[in-house]
Formats: structure tokens, sequence, C-alpha cells
């Protein structure tokens, strides 16, 4: 009988250990969304100065809701609209697909016709306080800080 009741009582315990490291991952997951799930101006991308980039709006936007760990996005770099789909993986990981854009022609294209070359290769991302950072296998970076933070 003894036996019996300690045999129980070890899978009632290892049963609630079970789901209370799975809230935590839960949890893990949803404060990395809200994290992310922002505005983010562009602050420091490649040979462009921060006011540059500032006179030019330049920004993403990731606050749609995550829909299968998808996050659809905007970006705006002075000209056209932009969108894609960002995928953030728990391990740094990020994928960047279906991007496109508007099709206005403007006087001063380069920020935007760069930024849509580079933006798709970009494969890990860090999220330090209120900075968003991506970069790609070459080490090009992207950095970024919160729009309600600035």
């Amino acid at each position: 009988m003894k036996t019996i009741l300690v045999s129980i009582l070890s899978v009632l315990f290892s049963g609630i250990l079970l789901n209370c490291s799975t809230v935590n991952g839960n949890a893990s997951r949803s404060n990395q969304d809200a994290q992310l799930h922002r505005e983010w101006m562009l602050i420091a991308y490649g040979d462009y100065s921060k006011s540059d980039l500032i006179s030019k709006d330049a920004k993403i936007n990731l606050t749609e809701k995550a829909e299968n760990g998808k996050i659809r996005g905007t970006a705006f770099m002075g000209c056209n609209g932009m969108f894609f789909t960002s995928e953030f993986k728990s391990d740094g990981n990020v994928k960047i697909s279906e991007i496109g854009s508007t099709l206005k022609a403007c006087q001063d294209m380069k920020l935007e016709m760069d930024f849509g070359k580079e933006f798709k290769n970009m494969t890990k991302y860090s999220v330090q306080g209120h900075s968003l950072t991506f970069t790609d296998d070459q080490g090009h970076k992207m950095e970024f800080v919160a729009a309600d933070w600035d």
C-alpha cells in the first residue's frame, strides 16, 4: 500500500513540475513577443548617419499580432511603404521573407533600395532593453530603437 501511494504521489508531483516548466516556457515566449511587438526606428545602418535615418523617418513596425509564430511587419525608408513577414526564433535566429513595397518614384530612394536588398539577408536578432539589432552572416548590422522610448 505504501509503495502504491509513493508511486502515485511521484507521478502527480512529476506532472506538476512538467506543467510549471511549460508555463515558464510560454511566459518566456510571451515576454519575447511583448519586447518585439513595437514600432522600431532605424538609428544605425551601413554608411548612413543617424540624422539621415531620422530625417527619412526610417522605421519598421512589428505591432501586428503573431500568427503561427510569424509577424507581418511594415517598413518605411522615406518613400514607399514596405511589407514583409518575420519569424523570430527563441535561439536568436530570424527569417525575413515575402518582402514587397508600393511603387512610388521619389527623388532619393537609395536608403530604401539598400535596405530592401539587405533586410531579407538578416539572420540573427537581439533585443536588449529598448534596442533591436539585426545582423546577417557577413556581419552587416541594422540597429533600431523602440519608437515609444526615444
